[in-house]
């Protein structure tokens, strides 16, 4: 772990609009974490196309970064089509003279364990995650390669694409798809100049709203207090706007030479995940039969098996729920 130093003073003024000029692209950007990532690209220059399903949000995210002195405008449509995802292209250029960042944040949750899980959730899920960051990402690279722009890939993942999580079947293929995607696109995309990252947010969002675990951290959120240490530490968990900074570098001049990776981040704290790699190796002549296995697979590996899902820490007393009435 390294402790990085805190900023001092005031930033060059050329350094707090790294973006000015260029223009982004933001998925399901109309509310969450999505309008956070928009909100700071315009903050920082960039020109945002805004994308949602609900015209209504959408036009309310277009007129809030605005509001803030920033150049915005709407799509309003699914993700997944390449009809949307020309769309998107097509009213950025038009729009704003060209396409320099894409954010492929757009996504549903349909969490059930697997027995319950209907073909429909399934599809729905992987349709929008992973056929929607895709399709986008295709339209948008065309792009970059006809017309020499040396742009930005930005893909959003997840802790549960990772390491998994129950219920989440078709969440957790997707995010792990969408990591996988990723690293193809940064080796396919190096020789153009444009680079691809994912990040793995761990934010308060809807979701986490609903979990016990996390009720005092967000009753701090609303309430406009600081949220507790032990969760923007040692969980590493935050708000949307914690996370958005780490979209801007990515999207800056200053992440050129960053590419192919996985980035976590949340709260305080910020995490390179590594790409999967054998954690053991053993050898046996003439290759493993089932009885090389049967009696030699537990010495081989056994203090090496991974584990799987997220280990939440305990909570402090202090920060335990409100016990249920």
């Amino acid at each position: 772990m390294t402790d990085v130093p805190q900023p001092t003073g005031t930033a060059p003024a050329q350094s707090e609009r790294p973006l000015d000029g260029k223009v982004a692209i933001v998925t399901g950007s109309g509310q969450g974490l999505g309008l956070a990532y928009a909100a700071e690209l315009a903050r920082r220059g960039a020109a945002v196309v805004v994308n949602d399903v609900n015209g209504e949000v959408a036009q309310q995210a277009v007129a809030a970064i605005e509001g803030e002195g920033g150049r915005a405008t709407a799509v309003v449509a699914p993700v997944g089509s390449t009809e949307t995802a020309k769309q998107l292209v097509s009213t950025a250029v038009d729009t704003f003279g060209g396409l320099d960042i894409v954010v492929t944040n757009a996504g549903v949750l349909r969490d059930k364990s697997l027995l319950k899980m209907s073909d429909e959730d399934f599809d729905l899920v992987i349709n929008v995650h992973v056929r929607g960051t895709f399709t986008v990402v295709r339209e948008a690279f065309a792009y970059f390669k006809e017309n020499g722009v040396a742009g930005r890939i930005i893909t959003i993942g997840s802790p549960t694409g990772q390491r998994g999580n129950f219920g989440q079947t078709n969440y957790a293929a997707a995010k792990a798809a969408i990591v996988g995607m990723t690293r193809t696109w940064a080796i396919e995309m190096k020789r153009a100049g444009v680079t691809a990252n994912a990040v793995i947010p761990v934010a308060a969002t809807a979701m986490t709203r609903t979990i016990p675990y996390f009720e005092k951290a967000i009753a701090a959120v609303d309430a406009g207090e600081p949220m507790p240490d032990f969760f923007r530490k040692e969980l590493g968990f935050g708000t949307a706007d914690d996370v958005a900074g780490l979209i801007a570098f990515l999207a800056s001049e200053a992440a050129a030479n960053i590419t192919g990776q996985a980035i976590g981040v949340g709260g305080d704290r910020l995490q390179l995940w590594s790409h999967p790699q054998a954690v053991e190796t053993a050898y046996h002549d003439g290759g493993w039969a089932y009885e090389d296995l049967r009696d030699g697979f537990e010495a081989a590996f056994g203090d090496a098996l991974q584990t799987v899902g997220e280990k939440f820490a305990e909570l402090p007393e202090a920060l335990q729920p409100t016990p249920k009435q």
